[in-house]
């Protein structure tokens, strides 16, 4: 009775304090605990009704994006981000944290992008030079050529049939098949963005750009990365427009007229570059050579600040590891926090991981990252190990009052660089999560700070500590 007589008054206490807050209950009669014991379960329960009402994962990522702003690997933004990332994980009690060498075997200048449309009408083009792309040369003038997607343009045969043109992809996630995923539909305009300048080239084309890779209708353009340009094949530019301007050449070229177009990018490619993965841990107090892994990206596409991709992924992981180091007893498991370099360029940063941790995997007992916004978990996927699954199935009970369904499906192998480790045999979580107009801002200038929704970063940093923790409490192998 007085243990109940306490807790009520810690609750009045709380909501006096901040009329704001967010206090989840459950009766706890549904926990089977001889999978649970009660004390971890209670643990579980505070760690998750804390989180939830501390805004540490939104102080992160306002920190990064102010102190820091833009990081694309190998510039001096990315040196600051590292040296911020090993300060911060000092100042959040991390027991360790270090750094790991990371090569890059090119760098890039972005320059100035400028595009307009010289004939029948003219008009200033909203434009970006996609990552990595060669410049013009000056000003690069063609004749526009429209493909509604990469198979369109796949389908004429190689040769020099676009010789003299510029080709335009005018795939849109917004008018396709809405019954498709939102991540099917980015995957497939994606394949414009990283493999279409080597199609075209191989075509004869001069240029090619692509109506930007997003859900808006804003007027100015996501950039993105290509996969690179091979030796013996022409290297042509390559450029993303807004999305008004490229309806407005699709009306243009309705007109059976000619559309020119004028290009001027001073981008350039230049010599290898160094980064690095910035690696923090919170000791395991029983086995500190086993390891609950949280990843996020730290590298961002320079045009806005990176708040949503990955800065929210960052803010998430750190402080989600950074709850648990701050309960009385440190996690029985260490919870490692893997910051990856060079992801929006093609996964530098966790092949680099791989590589150097290869004779370890074994330890990598589950593992899981953000990199889709700051948006709240919706639903959890496991991938785990077929005995294994009923004891996450017990764990998520706990996670379920902040709104989150459980799939029935058991095949995750990790978002984004996590699943390079998933595909290498670490059990995986992936936390589906409310795409808050993700696709509308994430590599363009309106990537930036104020779009962080708060209480929604509450709800995403609470999920990942309370599983992570309960992960790292209940002494099982998650590969069985």
């Amino acid at each position: 009775m007085k243990n109940k007589i306490i807790s009520y008054l810690l609750i009045i206490f709380t909501l006096v304090i901040n009329p704001h807050s967010v206090l989840l209950s459950e009766p706890l009669n549904n926990i089977d605990y001889k999978i649970i014991p009660k004390e971890i379960a209670d643990n579980a329960i505070q760690l998750r009704n804390r989180t939830i009402n501390n805004d540490l994962s939104i102080e992160i990522v306002e920190s990064l994006t102010t102190e820091v702003g833009p990081r694309r690997m190998g510039t001096e933004g990315d040196k600051r981000a590292i040296s911020w990332a090993m300060q911060k994980f000092e100042h959040l009690g991390f027991d360790r944290y270090w750094t790991e060498p990371v090569s890059l075997d090119r760098g890039w200048i972005r320059g100035d992008a400028s595009a307009e449309i010289i004939s029948p009408y003219p008009h200033k083009i909203v434009i970006s030079a996609l990552g990595y792309s060669v410049g013009t040369n000056g000003d690069l003038v063609g004749e526009i050529v429209e493909f509604k997607n990469m198979a369109e343009l796949e389908a004429i045969p190689v040769g020099d049939s676009l010789k003299g043109k510029i080709a335009f992809i005018s795939y849109s996630m917004s008018d396709s098949n809405p019954s498709n995923s939102r991540m099917n539909r980015y995957r497939e305009g994606t394949k414009a963005r990283g493999r279409g300048h080597v199609t075209a080239a191989q075509r004869g084309a001069e240029a090619i750009i692509i109506r930007s890779v997003g859900t808006d209708n804003n007027r100015y353009s996501h950039t993105g990365s290509g996969y690179g340009y091979k030796d013996d094949i022409k290297k042509i530019p390559a450029a993303a427009i807004s999305p008004p301007d490229a309806i407005l050449i699709q009306n243009m070229l309705t007109r059976k007229v000619p559309v020119l177009m004028k290009i001027n990018l001073t981008s350039e490619i230049v010599g290898p570059k160094e980064s690095a993965n910035i690696i923090g841990e919170i000791t395991g107090r029983e086995h500190p050579d086993e390891y609950l892994v949280l990843g996020a990206h730290i590298d961002s596409w320079d045009e806005g600040t990176g708040a949503l991709d990955d800065g929210a992924g960052v803010g998430s992981m750190m402080a989600a590891a950074a709850f648990i180091g701050q309960m009385k007893d440190r996690p029985r498991r260490s919870i490692r926090v893997l910051l990856f370099s060079g992801e929006e360029i093609g996964f530098y940063g966790v092949n680099a991981y791989l590589e150097r941790h290869q004779h370890e995997m074994n330890k990598h007992i589950l593992g899981a990252e953000v990199d889709s916004g700051g948006g709240r978990v919706h639903t959890l996927v496991p991938g785990v190990g077929p005995d294994s699954l009923h004891i996450i199935k017990e764990m998520y009970k706990l996670i379920a009052p902040l709104g989150v369904g459980l799939s029935d499906k058991n095949d995750a192998k990790g978002a984004s660089d996590m699943s390079v480790l998933g595909k290498a045999g670490m059990p995986a979580l992936n936390f589906t999560q409310n795409s808050n107009d993700y696709f509308k801002y994430h590599h363009t200038p309106n990537d930036t700070f104020d779009k962080i929704i708060p209480a929604d970063m509450r709800y995403l940093t609470s999920a990942y500590a309370t599983m992570f923790y309960l992960a790292s409490e209940i002494p099982i192998n998650y590969r069985k």
